[in-house]
């Protein structure tokens, strides 16, 4: 019997702990337990997910080659938090061929890329492709501002949804119409895209000046709708347009395109020409003052204009003059001259 007790107050026991938890749904009475004992409600408000079902399902790949600089690194880093549908990868070796690039997509499940090659530790390459099948652009990198170098005034929201701004020119070429395909389906940030919030707030501006493409990225205001600039921005000044991707047949080569290399290579024979020509100028210098000089003729009309002056009659001093004392000190020669005056008015007086 004791041992049927102590069950049944065991019973007992959890029925009223049971109890003394009431349900959402029921009010807590009077005698019930006090508000301390009930465990506070966590609330967890969840970020504003874009509804709907995403479709284009455009993933971007963006990495880059051993031995970039810092600013490269930054301007990498910068594209990646503009773009919500990227992803990162480790750096690749120099040694490694390009069309292994295809091979690290399809392994991230990527199929466009954005890959950062430099060169000499100051020459920056962009390639853009359509991996696996292709087409890829091949770009020059210049005048790159990041981020935190420029301090614009401008901010978007983080993961928001980017307009794409291309200059009327885009349109007339055929070779720059491709680029802006591959331009809209790389930057363009998926509608519903999981990582995307459902706003439009910063445009990115595409230009064409001076046969090369600038890059831009600006922020909305809401207020009257003008822009302001929040970054990053660079330049690019494109090679070579390949039909597979980082590879293949050239379908476009641009003629206004010079290499680093060889604009460098310019840069110092204008030096050395300059110097060359200043050695030059010297040395014809140094052969005029060693050369004889040339006795010129005299010319007849130089005397023309000159009138001849009066002549004065000719003096001759018959008394020599007398000799001035040659004194340095002007006191001495003060005190020599007193004494002569006095010397003069004692023999007439």
């Amino acid at each position: 019997m004791a041992a049927k007790r102590k069950r049944g107050a065991l019973a007992a026991g959890k029925a009223k702990r049971a109890r003394s938890t009431p349900s959402a749904g029921e009010a807590v009475p009077e005698g019930g337990p006090r508000e301390s004992s009930i465990p506070p409600q966590e609330y967890s408000i969840p970020p504003p997910v874009s509804q709907g079902k995403w479709k284009n399902k455009e993933r971007v790949l963006i990495f880059s080659s051993r031995g970039i600089n810092f600013r490269t690194r930054h301007l990498m880093q910068d594209l990646r938090t503009l773009m919500p549908h990227s992803k990162a990868d480790t750096k690749m070796d120099r040694k490694d061929q390009l069309f292994v690039i295809n091979e690290v997509c399809e392994m991230k499940n990527c199929n466009k890329c954005i890959f950062f090659e430099a060169k000499k530790k100051q020459d920056l390459y962009m390639w853009l492709s359509n991996t696996p099948q292709g087409p890829s652009a091949k770009f020059l990198v210049q005048n790159v501002h990041t981020l935190a170098e420029l301090k614009m005034t401008g901010n978007c929201l983080r993961g928001s949804r980017p307009l794409l701004s291309f200059d009327p020119i885009f349109d007339q070429e055929p070779h720059y119409a491709l680029l802006k395909e591959l331009f809209i389906q790389i930057f363009s940030t998926p509608q519903y895209h999981p990582k995307s919030q459902p706003f439009v707030d910063h445009v990115f501006t595409f230009s064409i000046t001076d046969e090369r493409i600038w890059f831009r990225n600006y922020q909305i205001i809401e207020e009257d709708a003008s822009l302001v600039e929040i970054g990053p921005r660079f330049v690019l000044n494109l090679i070579k347009i390949f039909q597979g991707s980082f590879g293949g047949p050239t379908l476009y080569e641009n003629p206004h395109y010079q290499s680093p290399n060889m604009h460098r290579r310019l840069i110092r024979l204008s030096v050395a020409a300059k110097f060359r020509e200043k050695q030059q100028v010297k040395e014809v210098q140094k052969i005029k003052k060693k050369g004889t000089k040339v006795l010129v003729e005299e010319d007849p009309t130089e005397v023309v204009f000159e009138t001849p002056a009066e002549e004065k009659p000719v003096e001759i001093q018959l008394v020599k003059p007398e000799s001035k004392p040659i004194v340095k000190d002007k006191k001495k020669l003060r005190k020599i001259q007193r004494k002569k005056q006095k010397k003069l008015f004692r023999t007439e007086g």
